[in-house]
């Protein structure tokens, strides 16, 4: 059972009990900490009730330490250096203080986005050890509600009051297909959509409708099949290969779109975007810790 504050040793009676304990003469400790001989033999006394112990054996002409005294020095050094080093990191003279995140993030990103730049995180926040967890978008917000991880970053939109999000990147979205495909199959009108595949990660296409509910896009595109992948990396890896098309995050094609690997499908139409956002407990105290890493990721390159 931890001890009530009240149970706690005094930082007085530790410090004179740590001088006595050095030099072996009350009168001696009384000029070391201001103090009169009387005094010092008074906090030491009540450090004794306190422990429950004789912490010194005393003669009108000795002082001398016992066994539980012996014990109980190293412990009462430590503590007046530790509260010596709270005022200290009080007054901002130790640094940062170092703290330890479980951040959360999709696999896809965290390889391309999150782990390419733990040197840059490292650099800009050195008090703080990063932490990876790797999962879905609604696994992640389940997560950080219930604890299980400190933040994440994700597109995903917050419905939960208990959430709340720093905005990151925008993350805007492409609609593509492989180069070879499109020129056996093209798709140019809506009624080519029945000769291709689409694929997405859910039958809820929750990546097909950034296209399909922007400005100027077609009202039904009437696909052959529909492929459901689960990741974005799965789909590309299906769409690179020849066997559909899909609406994927621009930042994750960008070099095969730059290479003419992939080609834009229906180009006059600008895809609705999102953001990505560092999501987080509204409750915890460490909110400014979260500003300051968005504020980092926010700086460095989407990629």
């Amino acid at each position: 059972m931890t001890p009530s504050p009240a149970e706690l040793p005094p930082p007085d009676s530790l410090r004179c009990f740590v001088e006595a304990a050095r030099l072996l003469s009350f009168r001696a400790t009384g000029r070391a900490v201001g103090l009169t001989p009387a005094a010092v033999g008074q906090r030491i006394q009540k450090l004794e009730e306190l422990l429950g112990v004789r912490l010194f054996h005393r003669t009108t002409r000795t002082v001398v330490l016992t066994e539980a005294g012996l014990a109980v020095l190293p412990y009462a050094e430590r503590a007046l250096r530790a509260g010596a080093e709270c005022a200290r990191a009080a007054r901002g003279e130790l640094g940062p203080p170092a703290i330890e995140l479980i951040l959360g993030t999709r696999h896809e990103l965290g390889l391309s986005f999150i782990v390419p730049m733990l040197p840059k995180l490292r650099a800009a926040h050195p008090g703080l050890t990063l932490h990876l967890y790797f999962g879905s978008g609604p696994d992640l917000l389940i997560r950080v509600r219930t604890l299980e991880i400190d933040c994440a970053v994700t597109s995903s939109r917050l419905t939960d009051p208990k959430l709340g999000a720093v905005r990151l990147h925008e993350e805007t979205y492409v609609f593509v297909g492989e180069k070879k495909l499109l020129l056996a199959r093209p798709l140019r009108r809506p009624e080519d959509a029945r000769r291709h595949v689409l694929i997405d990660t859910s039958e809820a296409l929750p990546l097909f409708r950034y296209w399909r509910d922007a400005p100027g896009a077609a009202d039904s595109l009437a696909f052959g099949s529909i492929l459901k992948m689960g990741t974005i990396a799965a789909i590309r890896e299906l769409v690179l290969r020849g066997e559909g098309v899909a609406v994927l995050p621009e930042y994750f094609v960008r070099d095969q779109l730059e290479r003419g690997r992939l080609v834009r499908l229906f180009p006059r139409v600008k895809a609705l975007s999102d953001h990505f956002r560092l999501v987080h407990r509204t409750d915890d105290p460490r909110s400014a810790v979260y500003a300051a890493l968005a504020r980092t990721l926010s700086s460095l390159p989407l990629q």
